[in-house]
């Protein structure tokens, strides 16, 4: 049975038909940890199920953390309750304990439950807080405007499958309330106090600082900022893309370092960038973007030193062209 209307069921229903990120009728696998953001966000969108005319499922992994002892349990308890259908993905092997390695799996498992039950969408409870941490914790590492904005409403996983976060504009002081208010019972991850994790020191002693010292919507707008960037460096790649298309050569090896020299630096960075990642098929460092940038005025036979895989720029009279380096070669 529906729970009481609340505000954020209005929130959520008009970020939904402003954004257009759930289609009528869609097929959605939403991503449950246990915790309160994602329970708030199942609670949710099954109260606007009928209204949207959805399918909703549950799908939980579990790493085999020994914190992870009992919470599919306590989340079959609830799925009954709630008549949803729950998916479980029960690691083989414990996964090693880091954001990175966790997030990998997790995301894995997901698409592979969304490919075997016919699911349009995997659903996620990232919040507001969620996404003020990463642009924090991404300009900490030195990312770029991409990174910076990098937790995005909408990505694909694959052609069919795509993932989807409609809570970045609901704090998680909100989905808290809203759990107390509708007496959902949180399970409360242990590993969410252990302060070696970097996003745990950000959220529970960075951020809080920040309000106390700096501004009190710190939050609010750390992540109005990273829609910002989003939405900057989207059209900023869109015209990157188009440049690239029209000036490198019909192998797709090189660039026409004359073209290149027309452009502002922003987009002669993310030209390359665009290039290398196609070339070297992994994302190019900023280090490997600036050595290239510099071959656009450099004399004709002039390199990069080795880039991943083994691979070189090189100046080739109008074009800096990909190659293997000879150690490669040889």
């Amino acid at each position: 049975m529906p729970n009481q209307w609340t505000l954020l069921h209005s929130r959520l229903h008009q970020i939904l038909k402003q954004r257009q990120i759930l289609p009528i009728k869609a097929r959605l696998l939403v991503a449950v940890s246990g915790g309160q953001d994602s329970l708030c966000l199942l609670r949710l969108l099954l109260d606007l199920q009928s209204r949207w005319q959805w399918t909703v499922a549950v799908g939980h992994c579990d790493h085999r953390w020994t914190t992870d002892v009992g919470i599919a349990t306590h989340l079959m308890g609830i799925t009954e309750a709630w008549d949803v259908c729950l998916y479980v993905k029960t690691a083989i092997n414990p996964i090693a304990a880091t954001e990175a390695a966790a997030r990998q799996w997790r995301y894995q498992m997901l698409t592979e439950i969304a490919e075997q039950e016919g699911f349009d969408c995997i659903v996620t409870g990232h919040t507001q807080s969620d996404r003020a941490e990463t642009l924090l914790y991404n300009a900490i590492r030195g990312a770029g405007t991409a990174g910076l904005a990098s937790l995005t409403w909408q990505r694909q996983l694959t052609s069919s499958i795509s993932l989807i976060r409609p809570l970045l504009t609901i704090s998680r002081q909100e989905t808290g309330d809203f759990c107390q208010q509708l007496a959902i019972p949180v399970w409360e991850d242990v590993c969410n106090q252990d302060l070696k994790y970097a996003r745990n020191r950000l959220r529970q002693e960075v951020i809080p600082y920040l309000e106390t010292h700096f501004h009190p919507q710190i939050t609010k707008n750390l992540a109005q900022t990273a829609e910002i960037l989003r939405s900057e460096a989207d059209y900023l790649d869109e015209i990157a893309v188009s440049i690239l298309s029209r000036i490198q050569t019909d192998d797709g090896k090189g660039l026409n370092r004359r073209e290149l020299a027309k452009l502002h630096l922003c987009l002669q960075r993310r030209v390359m960038r665009a290039f290398l990642s196609l070339n070297l098929s992994k994302m190019p460092k900023f280090e490997e973007i600036e050595a290239a940038i510099v071959l656009i005025d450099a004399p004709n036979k002039s390199c990069t030193s080795t880039l991943a895989g083994g691979y070189i720029l090189e100046v080739r009279g109008d074009n800096i062209c990909c190659a293997l380096s000879q150690s490669k070669l040889t």
